[in-house]
């Protein structure tokens, strides 16, 4: 279940184009990247905001539904953050599949109202029934917010692992920053689930990039890793090319310098078994030698 926060606070512009958009583009890229990882996998969405939690698409592997979830979707009020986490447990409960794995991403841009107390409680609850969270932090990052965010996540995490995410505002676009984080990436990138605070980068950011071939998602832009693919297999066949080029210009010359000592070798031996040039040689001596006899015997 992805959750998105839809109080006042996601009227904001401090992320393009602005807060709740950024949730809507980062909610494209979660779905196509859970639902191409396992044709199994299904996805639900549910908003925070307003007069309480409200479940908007329950599990399902159609996105169609889910941008119409988000189209409905308006802006109001204040964040529930504890009800709507217990709300999205609820909807993973009755899941149709129940070998699939229960994961909870929460998008969160506003002050969070519970206390760590009760947060805390909430956390063990939920890894009690197996669930994994995964927080979106971004907007309200103050000490206050993050404190309670990162007490939440050091008492859930479990087996499966449960992420917390902590994103800085700045020109990049909140989906293309969440590409780097352990929440898309998978556990691959270390053990700890804590370790996407402090922004995107860093350990966490170099597993992220390098599971994806080219350093590219498909899911996010099929057009470009087609071409990056096409270009890399293109240059590696240009340098196979050259190589063997290479190794056929060196080779040459000495296939040629066998063919020329081949061709030198005589091909009459001194038994004069098959002719060649050794027979002129073998027939001059004996005609110099009448010659000289000739003239001796006319001198005399």
């Amino acid at each position: 279940m992805i959750v998105v926060d839809n109080s006042e606070s996601s009227r904001n512009g401090d992320y393009v184009p602005s807060r709740f958009d950024a949730q809507s583009d980062a909610v494209n890229l979660i779905f196509s990247a859970k639902t191409q990882a396992n044709p199994e996998s299904s996805v639900g969405l549910m908003s925070m905001g307003g007069k309480g939690p409200e479940v908007l698409v329950t599990l399902t592997t159609d996105f169609g539904k889910v941008l119409d979830g988000l189209h409905r979707t308006k802006i109001r009020g204040g964040t529930h953050l504890a009800t709507g986490i217990q709300v999205a447990g609820l909807a993973l409960k009755h899941r149709q599949n129940k070998s699939q794995r229960q994961r909870i991403i929460v998008f969160t841009c506003s002050p969070i109202q519970e206390d760590e107390k009760t947060l805390v409680k909430l956390a063990k609850k939920m890894k009690k029934n197996n669930i994994s969270i995964d927080f979106i932090a971004f907007g309200e990052l103050g000490d206050d917010n993050t404190k309670k965010l990162e007490a939440f996540n050091e008492n859930v995490k479990g087996g499966d692992g449960s992420h917390l995410a902590i994103i800085p505002p700045g020109p990049h676009l909140l989906s293309d920053a969440l590409v780097t984080t352990p929440i898309l990436s998978g556990d691959n990138t270390g053990g700890s689930g804590g370790g996407g605070v402090g922004g995107a980068g860093g350990e966490n950011g170099e597993g992220g990039t390098g599971s994806f071939e080219f350093g590219v998602d498909p899911s996010m832009d099929p057009e470009l890793a087609l071409a990056l693919r096409m270009s890399y297999e293109e240059e590696k066949a240009r340098l196979d090319k050259e190589k063997k080029e290479k190794e056929e210009k060196e080779g040459k010359p000495n296939l040629e310098g066998i063919r020329e000592e081949d061709e030198a070798q005589p091909l009459l031996n001194k038994e004069g078994e098959a002719s060649g040039s050794g027979n002129a040689d073998g027939g001059g001596e004996p005609e110099k030698k009448d010659d000289v006899d000739g003239d001796k015997m006319d001198t005399a």
